[in-house]
């Protein structure tokens, strides 16, 4: 399957000669990577360490503070997600679950959580959707009301990522500035805190650890506040903007790994004598999953070399990135599927594994129609 895998594209003007050298780095050490995956919380722990102890989870995270390498963490995510979607998952969520603290928080926010979530010894998470609001995030309706010199969190939080076995969380709430998107606030809130307990654990087709969260008197310290009271839209839409590019990067891992699988098995497989791949429609189907992997990766790192180069909001290229290359990675590991027929769906198969494994990217991190909606409004802006 390795010599299947398409490299072309690490010598595209976008990158430089720093995120090669990491991208061959990272495909070797995960040639070595095996975990059990049947116990699901477990894997993520020993995943979170060994990515920590080798150094990969340097890139989610800097305790100084300032702008992340979109490219390197867009590079990790794609190769990981080649290898072993959990892996991917895990390296994710430590980026994600702290980009609030590295894009907004104090130095004793940055230093209280960083050096560890990149050393593997502490796990995050990332807590903004609500039962009663998914993508539209200004409806939330979660509570933090200042008491003396703490905040007091009331609400719930579902479909969290890490969610119960998370040593922190970034929890956005309304402190009541404003109505709608201006009356939000961040918090850093440990797993620990006085009143919050996990409610609930749930199960989905691809197993990841995911649980809704209740808040109830929950009390932190004042300090707990990220950036500015009112100012937890913004926080959340500069992590999502950064984020959201690398949730393409994984579709288009999953994506490679797909045509990788299906160039080994149209080769091998005979019918009537000759290789599957000798039948035109089989090379047709082939051609539209190599052009669809190249025009998403096109504009999954435009997207990240833009935002490296010192744009400002990337918020159009991400949603056309996020959009277009977790779309395609959808039809290709289809495809995948339907030309290793009956075997393409045997459990365990590492096509069926990817066709559980692709089908939440569409929808987590803003679903499909949320970034056609954001395209539009840029477009007619």
């Amino acid at each position: 399957m390795k010599d299947r895998v398409d490299r072309s594209w690490l010598d595209w003007p976008f990158l430089e000669d720093g995120h090669r050298d990491f991208a061959a780095r990272l495909d070797a050490w995960c040639d070595g990577l095996a975990v059990d995956h049947g116990d699901v919380d477990a894997a993520c722990r020993e995943l979170v360490r060994r990515l920590g102890d080798d150094g990969w989870l340097a890139p989610t995270a800097d305790p100084e503070g300032g702008a992340l390498d979109l490219r390197t963490l867009c590079i990790a995510r794609e190769t990981l997600a080649r290898h072993d979607g959990l892996a991917d998952f895990t390296f994710a969520m430590q980026g994600l679950g702290t980009g609030a603290l590295t894009l907004f928080g104090t130095a004793a926010q940055r230093a209280a959580w960083l050096p560890r979530t990149r050393a593997g010894d502490a796990i995050a998470a990332f807590a903004l959707t609500e039962p009663g609001s998914g993508s539209d995030v200004a409806a939330g309706t979660m509570t933090a009301t200042r008491d003396g010199d703490d905040w007091v969190l009331d609400g719930e939080k579902t479909w969290i990522s890490n969610g119960g076995i998370a040593d922190v969380y970034t929890v956005f709430a309304r402190t009541g500035e404003a109505p709608g998107a201006k009356g939000l606030s961040c918090f850093v809130v440990a797993a620990d805190a006085p009143g919050l307990t996990v409610a609930e654990r749930l199960e989905t087709m691809a197993p990841h650890p995911l649980a809704r969260l209740a808040f109830d008197g929950c009390r932190v310290p004042g300090d707990a506040l990220v950036g500015t009271a009112g100012g937890g839209f913004k926080v959340a839409m500069s992590v999502l903007d950064t984020f959201r590019t690398t949730v393409a990067a994984a579709a288009l891992g999953f994506a490679r790994r797909a045509l990788a699988e299906t160039l080994e098995r149209v080769t091998a497989r005979q019918v009537r004598g000759r290789p599957l791949a000798d039948l035109q429609m089989v090379q047709g189907h082939l051609a539209d999953m190599a052009l669809d992997i190249d025009a998403a990766a096109l504009l999954v790192y435009r997207a990240a070399w833009a935002k490296d180069a010192g744009q400002p909001r990337i918020t159009r290229e991400a949603a056309m990135a996020k959009l277009h290359a977790t779309e395609i990675a959808q039809r290709v590991v289809d495809m995948a599927v339907q030309l290793h027929g009956g075997d393409g769906v045997r459990t365990g198969a590492t096509v069926e594994r990817l066709y559980r494994d692709v089908r939440a990217l569409r929808i987590y991190e803003g679903a499909s129609d949320v970034q056609r909606v954001v395209i539009a409004r840029a477009v007619l802006a």
